[in-house]
């Protein structure tokens, strides 16, 4: 008995992991878009920094595209089709391929590592500026 169970809640933890992942990707998109629209505030400082933060946020946005995209089709690969919060079904691009979602899933775990990675260094560039340069980056985003 207890084994259905923790199956059942290791299920529920992947329908909000998935779900979750689908609706950062649309985020991102919209995120994108408005990006696209509306062009960011210049970035104050040595032209140095300004490449990093360029570099670093477009990495940012590159990988929070890539993944959930790589998830979301190596979970069609594995054989599961999405379902969006458990009512709206999501059409599967994919059909089950182990080999294809092996690779998939290998994207998807190395993608969350560089936006880990990246998270990291943009925190501690907000860090830097905010305590010891001591100026106002950090209220460019406020």
């Amino acid at each position: 008995m207890i084994g259905f169970v923790k199956d059942d809640v290791k299920l529920d933890f992947y329908l909000v992991h998935e779900s979750l992942g689908f609706l950062v990707l649309w985020v991102m998109l919209l995120r994108v878009g408005a990006r696209l629209y509306r062009k960011a505030p210049p970035i104050d400082g040595p032209a140095i920094e300004r490449r990093a933060a360029h570099m670093v946020h477009g990495l940012f946005y590159i990988f929070l595209i890539i993944m959930p995209v790589s998830g979301f089709l190596a979970t069609n690969a594995h054989g599961f089709p999405l379902k969006w919060f458990g009512i709206l079904p999501v059409w599967s691009p994919l059909g089950k391929s182990p080999d294809v979602a092996s690779i998939l899933s290998a994207v998807h775990e190395w993608s969350a590592w560089i936006v880990l990675a990246l998270f990291t260094l943009h925190i501690l560039a907000v860090m830097f500026h905010h305590l010891i340069r001591r100026d106002t980056t950090v209220y460019r985003i406020l």
